[in-house]
């Protein structure tokens, strides 16, 4: 989707990359163990603990990300992030900062994928891997890494039928070079799914590559967790052919082809472990609707939604946006982060269990809006930015099944104001871009104009 920020990965950054990623891999190589089909080495890394489906809140590496830089400024993420508990972070194995996995059948290179692994642990983070996207010849193109085409159409082109099962077998060798990756999201936003002749999705291929990825990946260890289908929940206008009538609200409806999508998967999945969905808060291509804020109550209907149809299956949003343009609506640092909170508010209400913001890091420069740290190109960059103290605040305050509280808020400011307790913290937002004088949990606050502020309890 456009908001993703895809920028094609020319041989340029591909060779950049590996040889960045040189160092890291040999010394990877000295610590492998073990083996896997073809000869190929596993990893050192044994998993932590017993896995849970669900991980909290995190970030999604993209790609450029704080695995590459320069020494002072990745070590200063690394430590950044293993001083906030290293939250939850998530790679996809192709595209986005990854390489061709499998360039030809049984040729393997997971030399991008390892680096960016390692700093996951490193930084003291959760693991999580997305199975997207296919290598070529699995999807009509050429085999071998020579001829991998990074053009956008061409990563999110899906899996021939035929390769299905190819498909399957790569994840279930990703899932045993990385045991202690114990998370799965499979595939990514139906890329490739979209059957045009029918205008609807093709929800029956999608579910069979899934089940396939699933029956795999569960033979890889009985404590691999599996999720789905990571369907970008679209929104429309109320009044569109498409539109949903079971899912609206005055942030508008929720495009019905997607919820046929979902209750057919749901319906005929073989099993999983926790949910997927992913989307943003205003409709494609429009503006959010009536407001920024009052648009983020979309992603707590559909979060609820889906909690009704699972039978209340821990439910994640892979990805969640509240910003139309991605970082380009203009709005100020102040603005762009109490409407992240407001968002994130809606999401806990909805019933989600796990988040992940996208987009952590731009490669050069020093504009970088919405980014959790400053570009690791140089020395002095990697230092937290007002998202990431939001982003690393949040995952610890409001951990899966913490139990929120209901605490007295003014009437007269109430409808300004987004607030989220438990029993230690309270989280309150600031949706007017002008300063209020209210009264939250018994304290007497002013806030200035978006301000997003943390209480102790």
């Amino acid at each position: 989707m456009a908001r993703h920020g895809w920028v094609s990965v020319g041989r340029r950054w591909r060779l950049g990359a590996l040889l960045g990623g040189l160092a890291a891999a040999l010394a990877l190589l000295v610590s492998l163990v073990g083996g896997l089909p073809g000869g190929l080495p596993g990893t050192s890394a044994a998993p932590r603990g017993t896995a849970k489906p669900y991980v909290g809140w995190g970030f999604t590496h993209t790609q450029f990300s704080a695995d590459e830089g320069a020494p002072a400024a990745t070590a200063r993420v690394r430590g950044l992030l293993k001083a906030d508990g290293g939250m939850a972070q998530d790679q996809a194995i192709m595209g986005w900062g990854a390489d061709n996995p499998e360039p030809s059948p049984g040729h393997y290179d997971f030399a991008a994928l390892d680096r960016r692994i390692a700093f996951v642990r490193a930084s003291g983070g959760t693991p999580v891997i997305t199975l997207c996207c296919a290598p070529d010849w699995m999807k009509g193109g050429k085999s071998g890494a020579n001829h991998t085409d990074w053009s956008r159409s061409a990563l999110e082109t899906a899996p021939a039928p035929a390769h299905y099962q190819d498909f399957a077998d790569l994840a279930a060798t990703v899932a045993r070079r990385y045991p202690d990756v114990k998370h799965f999201l499979v595939w990514n936003e139906f890329k490739g799914f979209w059957d045009e002749a029918a205008g609807r999705w093709d929800y029956e291929g999608y579910t069979d590559l899934y089940n396939r990825v699933y029956r795999a990946l569960k033979k890889t260890g009985e404590d691999v967790m599996v999720g789905g289908p990571y369907l970008p929940m679209d929104s429309v206008a109320p009044t569109d052919p498409d539109a949903s009538r079971q899912v609206r609200g005055d942030w508008g409806a929720v495009d019905q082809r997607v919820l046929d999508a979902f209750s057919y998967w749901n319906a005929h999945k073989t099993g999983a472990d926790f949910t997927v969905v992913d989307g943003a808060s205003y409709p494609n291509g429009g503006s959010p609707r009536p407001d920024e804020f009052t648009a983020t109550e979309k992603l707590t209907a559909v979060s609820a939604w889906v909690r009704r149809q699972t039978h209340d299956l821990p439910l994640w949003w892979a990805e969640y946006y509240v910003e139309p343009g991605d970082g380009d609506a203009g709005w100020s640092e102040p603005h762009r982060v109490a409407v992240q909170a407001t968002g994130m508010i809606a999401l806990v209400r909805g019933g989600a269990d796990a988040g992940f913001y996208w987009n952590p890091e731009k490669r050069t420069g020093t504009g970088c809006p919405g980014c959790l740290w400053t570009p690791t190109d140089r020395a002095g960059g990697g230092r937290p930015l007002p998202m990431y103290d939001l982003l690393s605040r949040f995952a610890a305050a409001f951990p899966p099944g913490v139990r929120h509280r209901t605490v007295p808020v003014d009437p007269a400011t109430a409808s300004d104001l987004r607030v989220l307790a438990s029993d230690r913290t309270v989280l309150v937002v600031n949706t007017r871009d002008h300063a209020i004088s209210t009264r939250v949990d018994g304290d007497r606050l002013t806030l200035r104009p978006y301000e997003v502020k943390w209480l102790d309890r």
